[in-house]
């Protein structure tokens, strides 16, 4: 049974920084392209960062110098580090997992397999 499981989520105020990791069970977490995914209340799903089988990494614009993604496969463990959060990256934020790879994988959520139940990070002014 595949699992994602997020946590680390938050309300900080803006500056502030937080840590989201996802636990994954259930697949060969290492041949998977692995991301982080956003969505706001009355917005569409935004690809926040994404991270290849390779280790290679890609940002959505607003959070390039801001979120790193990284990834500890002994542990199967995705993570987000988010500094200099803003009030606009308030949103329930959720990591999947696809073995879909290749050019600009974050740019399609639909071929993502797995998906966690998400974390709530709320940024406050």
């Amino acid at each position: 049974q595949v699992q994602l499981v997020e946590s680390g989520g938050g309300s900080v105020q803006a500056g502030g920084s937080l840590r989201l990791s996802c636990a994954a069970s259930g697949y060969t977490y290492r041949s998977y392209c692995m991301g982080w995914f956003r969505q706001a209340p009355g917005k569409e799903r935004e690809g926040v960062a994404g991270i290849g089988s390779d280790g290679s990494t890609s940002y959505a614009n607003s959070v390039k110098g801001r979120f790193t993604i990284s990834k500890d496969n002994a542990k199967n463990t995705l993570y987000l580090q988010m500094n200099s959060l803003k009030p606009e990256d308030t949103a329930m934020y959720s990591c999947a997992a696809t073995n879909v790879c290749g050019s600009k994988f974050l740019s399609r959520p639909w071929s993502f397999a797995y998906w966690g139940q998400g974390t709530q990070v709320s940024v406050s002014s």
